[in-house]
């Protein structure tokens, strides 16, 4: 593997960079975006439960806001329990937003590697073609000799689809999971404004 490494010219050390970036994100976005992490199952019932017995508290808040991105989420929403419906709405909604903005850490990143690595690739291919017709070596002149060549110079193209395609499955899967998420918070926070509103049981 290493001297196919060596073999494939300087250009495929970046691949290799951007491999091992796309392998790094796609393990901690796999740790942090799960479904019992981020809306926990019996979050809202229990919030609720709590609120009518004891009605809004600083331990709560803290709870709540250590505990996932739906917590956070719902803390904003009880700190404004007092005011009004849309006051409450705002802070949820201005809540939500930085949760989501929290959620999609990374996925940029993830998304440029997988657009990015065939073109390196391609780069790393043309210039190892370049080196191959541009050398003095007489490979030109050599059928078998200049069919080694090319075919070592694709190696960047073959490493930067590998690179590309888990890259942008994984990232497509993270862009649905997180929107889904996001419906759902914004689902579960409104059945709480409804329900510490008195509009719904």
């Amino acid at each position: 593997m290493f001297s196919i490494i060596q073999a494939a010219g300087w250009p495929i050390w970046f691949l290799l960079l951007a491999s091992v970036i796309a392998v790094a994100l796609i393990i901690e976005r796999g740790v942090a975006l799960r479904r019992a992490k981020v809306v926990p199952a019996g979050l809202l019932q229990s919030v609720v439960a709590e609120y009518r017995r004891s009605g809004v508290t600083e331990d709560l808040l803290k709870r709540l806001d250590a505990h996932s991105p739906l917590g956070r989420v719902f803390a904003a929403g009880l700190r404004n329990d007092k005011s009004s419906r849309e006051v409450m709405k705002e802070s949820i909604e201005e809540a939500g937003r930085g949760v989501a903005h929290e959620l999609e850490r990374f996925l940029t990143t993830l998304g440029t590697i997988a657009s990015m690595s065939p073109l390196m690739g391609l780069f790393g291919t043309v210039v190892g073609m370049i080196e191959i017709f541009g050398s003095g070596t007489g490979a030109g002149h050599d059928p078998q000799q200049l069919a080694h060549g090319i075919s070592i110079a694709l190696y960047n193209t073959g490493f930067g689809l590998l690179i590309a395609i888990p890259a942008m499955i994984f990232y497509r899967h993270f862009r649905a999971f997180v929107d889904s998420c996001v419906i759902e918070m914004e689902q579960q926070a409104l059945k709480l404004i409804e329900q510490l509103h008195g509009e719904r049981r």
